[in-house]
């Protein structure tokens, strides 16, 4: 009867108010960019209306997300393909590398620091507090931000692709002293200073409570008949709301994290359920997408199956 899975599927179409425009970018990132990273509007919307997001809604999330500079159009001849632009498939492919990751990464026991030192306008001082939020940084007081294991150089560039290049020389990249000499008594105090752990501990366990009843039903029955279109949706939804935690993850090592962190387990149950539904959501995709030619773009086979095979649940 699919009864957990319908009821996952019915809970999205009932919601009120639905932020068609994030789950968009969900859809591209995980379906369109193996698939040659453009789609055909018309082809979008009939992989969405399932989810009763109906023509309109869709077209002006798409029309917003253009002005946004997320998206960008190719025209071919009355129609037109949309894809992601250079910065909004940095940001996606920055999020795919926390999604798709197999393990918390490992830590040198430096903490890298931006701090603010020059003057900078409100505006600016705003962007570059949410680009740096964007990639995890946590935020000490109004002008010091940290994190364990970022690559400072990588941080400056990406500020620059946002349009921050003014802002660098008010910023100042450096490396604290090694921890295990120097700070090891102060690092739990400052990862609860500059992250809210309980809020994101909690995310995670409604993103459990939700989804193991789905996955102990893809388990229960191995026969399930399940539709290549509702395999398409579940995943969709399964990824857009794991993502939408992954925003808000420092991606802080194991070290650093309570015991019993919640996020591993999310991350394997996701993984779990992406496995067994990809292969089904795959036929719905080579039967829907196309692009403004007509054509249907074949997947790339070096970002199929990007979830790596080396965990407990896929053994």
């Amino acid at each position: 009867m699919n009864s957990e899975i319908q009821q996952r599927l019915s809970a999205f179409r009932q919601k009120r108010r639905v932020q068609a425009g994030s789950l968009i970018i969900t859809v591209f990132g995980d379906a369109i960019l193996p698939r040659g990273g453009k789609i055909w509007l018309g082809s979008l919307i009939r992989l969405l209306e399932p989810l009763d997001l109906n023509e309109r809604l869709i077209r002006t999330s798409v029309f917003r997300l253009v002005k946004e500079e997320w998206l960008c159009t190719e025209t071919i001849g009355r129609r037109a393909d949309y894809a992601l632009t250079a910065a909004g498939r940095r940001r996606f492919e920055e999020a795919a590398r926390h999604i798709y990751a197999s393990r918390a990464p490992l830590w040198d026991h430096r903490w890298r620091l931006i701090l603010q030192v020059g003057e900078l306008p409100q505006k600016t001082r705003e962007q570059v507090r949410s680009a740096l939020a964007w990639q995890g940084f946590g935020m000490l007081g109004g002008e010091c931000f940290v994190h364990p294991g970022a690559d400072l150089s990588v941080v400056l560039d990406a500020l620059v692709a946002e349009g921050l290049s003014s802002a660098l020389s008010a910023l100042l990249p450096l490396f604290a002293a090694d921890s295990r000499s120097a700070m090891s008594a102060s690092d739990a105090d400052l990862v609860s200073r500059a992250w809210n752990l309980p809020a994101l501990a909690e995310a995670y366990g409604h993103f459990v409570s939700r989804y193991q009843p789905v996955l102990d039903e893809l388990q229960r029955d191995q026969r399930l008949a399940l539709s290549d279109q509702d395999a398409f949706l579940l995943r969709i939804l399964l990824i857009h709301d794991y993502r939408r935690m992954l925003l808000r993850d420092p991606e802080l090592p194991e070290v650093l994290l309570p015991a019993q962190w919640p996020g591993q387990q999310a991350r394997l149950l996701c993984k779990e359920i992406y496995r067994r539904l990809e292969t089904a959501s795959s036929r719905h995709l080579d039967a829907m997408l196309c692009v403004a030619d007509g054509s249907t773009p074949v997947e790339d086979a070096t970002l199929a199956n990007r979830f790596s095979q080396d965990d407990p649940l896929s053994r």
